[in-house]
């Protein structure tokens, strides 16, 4: 059992507990709670329907699980986080239909539709700095020995932005590396324990370089075996000799990179992006559960809940690879989804459970690199095996990044910095980086920088119909 770290005050908090994975998160600070003497979640959103409504679900699920933590919906963000341990930070601004709007925004324009990565990334990373860099000041106030445990995307970018720009002890997170070393390890008949991948890169930018399993580095065999290279993702993503002459395995993400013609080819096919597709999804469940806990149906609700995040995580990326759709009647998992290996809440659970023990942990997350890779500046934010301990990420030395890599990822965290300082001028005046002169400009040198996007006369008619709100879904 883990020992409680000294000095815990029993509290943590969720900034954008309206958001849809919230229950998830309650579900997985209920199974912590007792180990580490967490007695209080605290809920904030701006939308006080929604935040009451996954209150209401998370109580339901903490129930059912024979659980005592107690879940409060807090009207304002000090009131939240004051006095916490662990502050997660999961927020979209504009919700669900911004991140639809940025999707068809960048279709439009000729790029994949992404929320991440590409013009669509841009735009929310612009919408969002602001409003992180804000909401850590309150937390450096309220909760100054806290930490920000990062959930918002884009992560690796939100968490360069609040580890450069404040004081706040904060590790972004992002169950992609994870979630894909595990699918290594089924494709291999083995336990995620007896397969040691070497990861390197950065957030939604990230390569495999090294697999180890049960201590034989059987790299060589992997890459010559296309079949397996294949089953390590839920739909074909990568050509097998692509990877073998990267000699790299890439996350899902690089497809935005390296096949963006093709994901581009399949949304216009489609007519639409996956952020259309989850909107129509979360109007439905909010709606269903709505009506389900209203009438005291809680286990109803956890089951709809369930049977939500089955589907999809089943459908996660058939429509950029495959033109399929959220909707088709295969698209979807049969498992208990709360209880899965992987999964970003079970990540974050991961880190703060590290975070309060003596025992180190070898956790990937987004910290600062400190050497890890030499070609990159001491101060930027890479995602890489850590060794986590009581208030401690300690990244694992890498070395040097592959010559098929170097570039893209040293053009990206260019980018990453062009954005954060748009972001923060415009923010400056009370503007935004379509509004704002300057701001503008540097949004578009990053919008330049940016690999996946890297046009200069196409940057202003992009960032207009990414930024002007008389633009959505134009």
């Amino acid at each position: 059992m883990t020992k409680p770290t000294n000095g815990l005050n029993g509290k943590v908090s969720l900034i954008g507990g309206g958001g849809i994975r919230t229950p998830l998160v309650i579900f997985g600070i209920n199974d912590i709670a007792q180990n580490l003497g967490i007695k209080e979640m605290a809920l904030y959103d701006p939308d006080e329907n929604r935040v009451q409504l996954m209150a209401a679900l998370g109580r339901a699920i903490v129930a059912r699980e024979g659980g005592s933590l107690k879940i409060t919906v807090a009207d304002k963000i000090e009131s939240a986080v004051e006095g916490c341990d662990y502050i997660m930070n999961s927020i979209r601004v504009g919700g669900i239909t911004s991140r639809a709007a940025d999707e068809l925004a960048a279709i439009k324009n000729n790029y994949p539709g992404q929320e991440t990565t590409g013009p669509a990334g841009a735009a929310m990373a612009l919408r969002t700095v602001p409003v992180v860099l804000e909401q850590a000041r309150i937390v450096e106030k309220y909760a100054p020995e806290g930490w920000i445990v990062s959930f918002t995307n884009p992560a690796g970018l939100i968490t360069q932005a609040l580890s450069t720009h404040t004081n706040a002890k904060v590790v972004g997170i992002c169950d992609t590396p994870t979630e894909l070393m595990h699918h290594i390890a089924r494709a291999l008949g083995a336990r995620h324990d007896e397969v040691h991948c070497e990861y390197i890169g950065l957030n939604h930018l990230g390569w495999i370089r090294k697999i180890h399993l049960r201590g034989e580095d059987i790299t060589e065999k992997v890459l010559a075996d296309d079949a397996l290279l294949a089953s390590f993702y839920h739909v074909p993503l990568f050509d097998g000799d692509m990877i073998r002459q990267l000699g790299l395995i890439p996350t899902e993400y690089l497809y935005f990179y390296y096949n963006r013609r093709k994901a581009l080819e399949k949304q216009k096919m489609h007519g639409g992006s996956r952020g259309a597709e989850v909107e129509k999804l979360n109007e439905a469940l909010l709606k269903t559960l709505d009506a389900e806990l209203r009438a005291g149906s809680n286990q109803d609700a956890i089951a709809t809940y369930a049977a939500y995040l089955n589907r999809r995580s089943g459908s996660y990326m058939r429509l950029e690879a495959k033109g399929g759709s959220a909707f088709d009647a295969e698209a979807t998992f049969d498992e208990d989804p709360f209880r899965v290996a992987s999964g970003y809440h079970k990540i974050a659970m991961d880190v703060i459970t590290a975070l309060s023990s003596e025992s180190p942990s070898r956790i990937i997350v987004n910290t600062r690199n400190n050497g890890t890779l030499s070609d990159l500046d001491a101060a930027d934010i890479i995602e890489t095996p850590c060794q986590i301990s009581r208030n401690s990420i300690i990244p694992e030395p890498l070395g040097r990044l592959p010559d098929e890599v170097k570039g893209l990822v040293h053009a990206v965290k260019s980018y990453e910095r062009a954005a954060i300082k748009s972001a923060m001028t415009a923010a400056a005046d009370q503007g935004n980086a379509l509004s704002h002169p300057l701001a503008r400009l540097i949004a578009r040198k990053a919008f330049l920088l940016h690999p996946a996007i890297g046009d200069w006369e196409a940057s202003d008619p992009l960032l207009h119909d990414l930024l002007d709100p008389t633009c959505i879904h134009c």
